[in-house]
């Protein structure tokens, strides 16, 4: 009896030692997956506070928003797209300074995303900032970062998001570009510190719809307070429609057109029998707006231009003396390594819808 009990005791012990061995086994084998899936893998929290688990290393990026396309350039990470805008794809600037943009797919049809087309550029990650194109492709089980922003603090935050999306060296160029964006609002307000006057400023989108404008609470309303002015419009929001009475009313100062050229914007403005006789109109204080890589005036990496440029319109006795060519020509050298001639300077400074 005694012995038999001995034997059961041993096979108890055997079993016992043999179970915590494949439970220890099973234990290390999980924590290996673990290590192995986070070492593969990292998240990032996008603009709208959501957190995406992206890979370490990521070398194929669709960018779905014409104006992060832009951001990507200007932090060297533009031979990592694999997918972008039909819009970027024709822009002359951009393709002026990468033309192997037009070597990359745009997976849509007409304003519509096509999901089939996207998963054949087969995206590590992809950026946008429309909130259905973030569902749908997130649906289509690809990382997915929302990019939009409002304000300047807004545009510092998606760049230094965009930045480490990319990885690599584009953190340092993203610090670079924050420390220029810095300096020349300090300079601007250093500028203005002693000047009370803030002219009214009217922003159309464009020159073909005037009764399309931007109101407040937008990134045209935050460049038009940095450069020393404020929006002649009370009402809120991106490229809303107002009555010619409401712009009648408003009576700005200064006139800024996005998409089109001084010569344009002032043509545009002269033909119409209301807007004729606004005072900026008569006193010839229209000005198209630079457009760039992408347009200054919208969601651009080039607000840190756009700030400059707007307060030399604005207030121009304070300004005399900055050189826009030589700003824009240096930001051109230093961010996208392309050496822009003065006579390129000079058309893209005057809204010019392309190089030539």
């Amino acid at each position: 009896m005694k012995k038999t009990r001995r034997i059961l005791l041993g096979l108890a012990l055997i079993i016992g030692l043999s179970v915590g061995a494949g439970c220890r086994s099973t234990a290390s084998k999980s924590k290996t997956a673990n290590a192995s899936q986070s070492a593969t893998t990292r998240t990032v929290t996008d603009m709208a506070g959501t957190k995406v688990k992206i890979p370490t290393k990521v070398t194929r990026v669709a960018d779905l928003w014409h104006a992060n396309n832009q951001v990507v350039l200007l932090l060297g990470g533009q031979k990592k797209l694999v997918a972008t805008t039909q819009m970027i794809k024709q822009s002359p600037w951009f393709k002026t300074i990468d033309p192997g943009i037009s070597r990359v797919t745009a997976p849509f049809a007409g304003d519509d995303l096509q999901t089939e087309e996207l998963l054949k550029a087969k995206p590590d990650v992809v950026i946008a900032a429309d909130t259905a194109q973030v569902k749908q492709a997130r649906k289509a089980k690809i990382p997915t970062i929302n990019a939009m922003y409002q304000t300047f603090a807004g545009l510092r935050q998606s760049v230094n998001l965009t930045a480490q999306v990319l990885g690599g060296t584009a953190p340092k160029i993203a610090k670079a570009y924050q420390k220029t964006l810095t300096t020349n609002l300090n300079d601007v307000k250093n500028r203005l510190k002693d000047v009370t006057f803030k002219p009214k400023v009217l922003h159309f989108v464009n020159a073909t719809n005037l009764n399309q404008v931007d109101g407040t609470g937008t990134i045209v309303n935050e460049w038009i307070k940095a450069a020393g002015g404020q929006n002649a419009l009370k009402q809120k929001g991106n490229m809303i429609s107002v009555t010619t009475e409401t712009l009648a009313k408003s009576d700005p100062d200064v006139i800024i057109v996005g998409s089109a050229t001084t010569a344009e914007a002032r043509a545009a403005l002269k033909k119409n029998a209301v807007l004729s006789k606004l005072t900026a109109v008569k006193k010839n204080r229209v000005y198209g707006n630079p457009q760039g890589t992408f347009p200054w005036d919208r969601y651009s990496a080039e607000e840190a231009l756009q700030v400059l440029w707007a307060a030399k319109k604005l207030h121009p006795d304070q300004f005399q003396d900055l050189n826009m060519v030589a700003k824009t020509k240096a930001f051109y050298q230093q961010f996208y390594h392309y050496q822009l001639s003065t006579a390129q300077a000079n058309r893209l400074l005057n809204g010019a819808s392309s190089p030539k």
